[in-house]
């Protein structure tokens, strides 16, 4: 059911953004950017340009934050380690080895 929903979500946005496309393709805009403008610029470019743009900002913003917090916990089980150090079981066999198949039980 929820695949069915974000289908039909996805398909309305795109109805959407095709008839925000359609009804404004005549409106023509100046784009001032600052450092340069731009004349009769059509809406439909200024207004998708600026999605792609916002996108772009917050996929560097959420690489930015899920680095940090990688390196923050990458640290805190480095101390973790240091103070406490892990033991391993050396007659824990891996199940799925091949090695192990042949191995026959006591």
């Amino acid at each position: 059911m929820s695949r069915l929903a974000g289908a039909a979500g996805v398909v309305a946005v795109l109805v959407l953004v095709m008839f925000f496309a359609r009804w404004n393709s005549g409106e023509l805009v100046t784009l001032d950017l600052g450092f340069r403008t731009f004349f009769r610029v059509p809406l439909t470019f200024v207004a998708f340009g600026a999605l792609i743009l916002g996108m772009l900002v917050m996929l560097l913003a959420g690489l930015h934050s899920d680095l940090r917090i990688r390196r923050f916990l990458r640290e805190r089980l480095a101390e973790e380690n240091r103070r406490e150090p892990r033991w391993i079981d050396q007659d824990q066999v891996d199940l799925f080895n091949a090695d192990s198949d042949t191995r026959e039980d006591p």
